[in-house]
């Protein structure tokens, strides 16, 4: 027999349960309408957005970290024997007409997606090694979300077909003098060195096909 305390604990119960519910009822809606990105954003709008300049080799930049923390001369192996930051990070924008051209950097670096269409590279490394890779969104088609490019491999980038805009940044360690870091890529000069990607390396600007 269920007495008069039993009924009140199994009331409270059931007023409890309903209240998580009614909880749950109401958080759903508002976390399914979470709103995404505009797919009509476009480049110039991201740029605005995020004060992004043309760059000499990657599209449109803006350095958003060098550190503070310097690493003395003599800390480091040559190139970088005269001492650099720590590290540093950038955003950078690639579009159709302003794909990443064909440079490298000494430093160790991580590319990053963020946002937009998939973009291909042309990595050639230091050892005589190539590679092609895609950097985007789709993870489960072998796109790469983050993609490491050890120092001294000379890169270049487009977007694939149809694409336009790709968002990313890059964080490279020790830091980027520019300066002292960022060498622009002889065309000719790879060609000899890379004689199977010479089609890659004098055409890559022109989009990729999926």
């Amino acid at each position: 027999m269920t007495d008069a305390r039993d009924k009140t604990s199994i009331g409270r119960r059931d007023l409890m349960k309903g209240a998580g519910l009614a909880g749950v009822t109401a958080v759903a809606p508002s976390v399914a309408k979470a709103e995404t990105m505009p797919k009509t954003l476009s480049a110039e709008e991201v740029r605005e957005l995020l004060k992004l300049e043309p760059n000499q080799t990657c599209g449109f930049v803006r350095v958003t970290y060098k550190s503070a923390l310097e690493i003395a001369p003599g800390g480091l192996p040559a190139p970088f024997a005269d001492g650099r930051p720590l590290g540093s990070a950038l955003y950078f924008m690639m579009t159709p007409e302003e794909p990443v051209k064909l440079h490298r950097i000494l430093n160790d670096q991580l590319y990053h997606y963020y946002l937009g269409d998939p973009i291909e590279l042309l990595l050639l490394y230091e050892s005589g090694k190539s590679d092609l890779v895609r950097v985007g969104p789709d993870i489960a088609g072998g796109q790469n979300v983050q993609l490491f490019i050890p120092g001294g491999t000379f890169h270049t980038a487009r977007l694939i077909a149809g694409g336009r805009w790709f968002l990313g940044g890059s964080t490279e360690w020790p830091g980027v003098v520019v300066a002292e870091d960022v060498q622009l890529g002889n065309a000719d000069a790879l060609v000899a060195k890379f004689p199977d990607r010479a089609t890659e390396i004098r055409t890559f600007p022109m989009p990729a096909t999926e």
